[in-house]
């Protein structure tokens, strides 16, 4: 038996004890602190810029646009706008637009790649003048947000067209761009071109005027509504054929505009203008009066027209006036003698 040990309070004889260094644990290394790092800055401006983006696109799903970049840039000022909705507008507009602009507008994905293949063809030759590809989409997402000219541009445009077919879809873009596009100088949308040219709404525009409003898009600051060349008449009755107002004997191909009415640099973007549907075909220029029915007044009385559906293909006796003409109903074709429907044929002076 152990002897018994009595406690005391003096510190015990025996060695401290020693920790072998080789056994001891490795500090941990402090963290940065987030946020830091040059790439977390990276990913933070990349959202930033994503959500500054998305924000507008997301808000004119619903919103009106109070402008659009190309009302900001327009050597015009004050400019003509006014937004009125999709049932606001004519029907005979949106189908003289899409006609003239984009016929397969309602059914690619914000791209004609045909029509693209097409250009680039037609572009190898020196002796054209340049033709584009854009779609309504491609125009819209560039007139709303974007400026004219540049690769970096035309980079950009494509982004924004996939984000604006995703998000608003087809009734939407054609509706603002209607509200947008350019129809004169300093005049956007096609309520004020309606009232500016034709002294009318936009909702009860004939298919006539509707077509000669689709007429001047490629280049509105050059051709003009109000006195049409011939380049502008044989468009408009290229298109109202497009549209089914067609008188027979009207060519199916896009008439190409004459050297003396081609646009200047300054006024057009050529890898803008939309792709002809078919071979051109050269118009000559105007020597002539212009043979388009003159614009009615506001004062002018509509005469009584009959009314008769774009499915008829029997062409109706012409009215007694141009003034008649003028105010036709918005589903009448126009007749086959009528002015308005036949491009302008000009003669070469002596």
């Amino acid at each position: 038996m152990n002897p018994r040990i009595e406690p005391t309070l003096e510190p015990s004889a025996a060695p401290p004890l020693r920790i072998d260094p080789a056994h001891r644990m490795a500090r941990p290394a402090p963290k940065e602190p987030a946020g830091d790092s040059p790439l977390s800055w990276i990913f933070g401006l990349l959202l930033a810029l994503v959500a500054l983006v998305l924000m507008p696109i997301v808000g004119l799903r619903w919103l009106p646009p109070p402008t659009s970049s190309y009302m900001l840039q327009s050597p015009v000022k004050p400019v003509q706008y006014r937004w009125v909705p999709a049932a606001s507008i004519a029907e005979a507009m949106r189908r003289a637009v899409v006609a003239a602009e984009d016929q397969k507008f309602w059914k690619h994905n914000g791209f004609d790649i045909d029509a693209i293949h097409k250009a680039e063809q037609y572009n190898l030759d020196p002796l054209h003048h340049r033709r584009g590809a854009s779609t309504i989409s491609q125009q819209t997402a560039k007139n709303m947000f974007l400026w004219p000219g540049g690769y970096v541009r035309k980079g950009i445009e494509a982004a924004l067209t996939v984000l604006i077919e995703k998000i608003w879809g087809k009734d939407r873009i054609l509706e603002i761009y209607l509200n947008i596009a350019e129809f004169g100088p300093g005049i956007y949308g096609v309520e004020a071109a309606a009232q500016n040219f034709f002294g009318k709404p936009a909702s009860a525009l004939t298919p006539e005027e509707a077509a000669r409003l689709a007429a001047v898009l490629p280049n509105p600051r050059h051709w003009s509504v109000r006195d049409p060349g011939a380049y502008v008449q044989a468009r408009t009755a290229w298109i109202m054929g497009q549209m089914g107002y067609g008188a027979p004997g009207t060519p199916q191909e896009e008439p190409e505009p004459p050297a003396s009415e081609l646009p200047d640099a300054d006024d057009a973007d050529a890898d803008d203008v939309p792709a002809a549907v078919g071979p051109a075909v050269a118009v000559p220029a105007a020597t002539t009066p212009s043979t388009v029915p003159p614009v009615p007044s506001a004062s002018a009385a509509p005469a009584a027209a009959p009314q008769v559906t774009p499915a008829d293909a029997a062409p109706v006796q012409a009215p007694p006036s141009p003034a008649a003409q003028a105010v036709q109903h918005q589903d009448q074709p126009p007749p086959a003698t009528a002015p308005e429907t036949q491009p302008a044929t000009a003669q070469a002076p002596q």
